[in-house]
């Protein structure tokens, strides 16, 4: 955790150093602040006993990894970015025995139990968390009600529910949750890969419109033939600047999740993009656009673009292109803090419009089949918000969408 807000510091232009970093964790160790540092003694009535307070850490770090008086206010600006939603409904910060996430059984239901069980709205679901934060101090299993494994509880792990939070899973089992608690690391996709079906590329050519721009380092045969014999046979050379697609191109790749079934066709478009437009720029989000974007996956969270940043540096002369299924829960585009993996602002259907403004060529290409769109509710509300140009990862789909941009 305290990586992460160490690059979060690093991300908001603050001299902080790994010295100063490994300072603040010896402080932590030795109990400077915290349930061990004896600095409530004397108020047992109003202290939390065996707890962190927010405010003792935040004055310890700023201490320690704050030199100067003028950094204080861009330190307090990323502290509260960080830091944002501990003290909220649910405090996604507290730590999880291991032991109550420890899989010994693997839970089997029919379609008919299945059924049966209901699911929480998103409010209702985040207030119980916070009770089971409270209530609990063991290890449950099989149950329906508490943090633990193996069971219909909606928190948890190697379990069923129809809308819940997955806590202490390696992979998704039913694509069911709403939140998933565990930071996942993903993979970027290659845009070196051996291109498979060469129609992808082909589909690719209908948007295309060639310009020579530049120095002038490519021969120019023609010319160089009729200048020469209008020379009397001496030698004229011709040079004119290379041709290539002046089309510019803003790709915006999903990666995770559910897309891990399509990296192989996803390579494969990123491969001829890179391949067909000399002017192409990529980000990559999970799930849905949200107020940061990335370009390596190994960095997401310490090297993050801004959408805002992002909307403002291309102009309208680019050509927006999602890459995505779309498959996730419709709390993830239309409430704010519905992200699966922090507690985003504003919702992401805000910053799709915000997009969509920006750009007015833009499509959506969608690798899942066309023919369970319509049992995929985010879907229909992604088709709704791109004004229906979501495009299947098909031959047919690629030349529809390339077509509709070249309009």
């Amino acid at each position: 955790m305290l990586i992460d807000f160490f690059c979060t510091l690093r991300s908001a232009k603050l001299p902080v150093s790994v010295k100063e970093y490994l300072m603040l964790l010896e402080a932590l160790q030795a109990g400077v602040v915290g349930p061990n540092s004896g600095a409530h003694d004397n108020d047992d009535e109003n202290a939390d006993e065996g707890a962190y307070k927010i405010d003792d850490f935040y004055y310890l770090s700023r201490t320690i990894l704050v030199k100067d008086e003028k950094h204080y206010d861009k330190f307090d600006r990323a502290f509260a970015s960080y830091f944002k939603g501990v003290e909220m409904v649910a405090d996604f910060t507290k730590e999880i025995p291991l032991e109550w996430l420890r899989k010994n059984l693997e839970l089997e239901l029919s379609p008919e139990d299945k059924a049966k069980i209901e699911k929480m709205g998103w409010d209702e679901l985040m207030e119980t968390l916070k009770k089971r934060f409270e209530e609990q101090k063991e290890r449950h299993e099989g149950g329906s009600k508490m943090i633990g494994t193996g069971g219909t509880s909606p928190f948890g792990a190697h379990g069923y529910n129809p809308q819940g939070i997955r806590i202490g899973q390696d992979k998704s089992r039913h694509r069911s949750a709403v939140k998933v608690w565990d930071q996942r690391r993903f993979k970027d996709y290659d845009a070196n890969a051996e291109l498979g079906p060469r129609n992808i590329k082909m589909a690719l050519r209908r948007l295309r419109r060639f310009a020579r721009e530049g120095s002038a380092d490519e021969l120019d045969l023609d010319d160089t033939i009729r200048s020469t014999a209008a020379n009397a046979g001496w030698l004229d050379i011709k040079m004119v600047p290379e041709r290539h697609n002046n089309v510019k191109v803003l790709l915006l790749m999903d990666v995770g999740g559910t897309m891990d079934e399509h990296i192989a066709r996803v390579e494969e478009l990123f491969s001829a993009t890179k391949t067909e437009f000399k002017h192409l720029e990529f980000y990559y989000f999970h799930n849905c656009v949200y107020d940061f974007m990335w370009k390596n996956n190994r960095r997401r969270f310490s090297e993050k673009f801004a959408t805002w940043d992002i909307i403002r540096k291309y102009n309208k002369d680019y050509k927006l292109i999602f890459v995505g299924d779309a498959t996730m829960s419709p709390y993830e585009i239309l409430q704010p803090g519905g992200s699966v993996e922090y507690n985003n602002e504003e919702a992401g259907a805000q910053w799709m419009q915000r997009l969509i403004n920006a750009f007015p060529k833009y499509a959506w290409i969608n690798p899942e089949p066309q023919g369970v769109w319509q049992y995929r509710q985010s879907i229909s509300v992604m088709q709704q918000l791109v004004s229906q140009r979501m495009y299947p990862m098909t031959l047919k789909g690629l030349e529809e969408a390339m077509r509709m941009l070249s309009k």
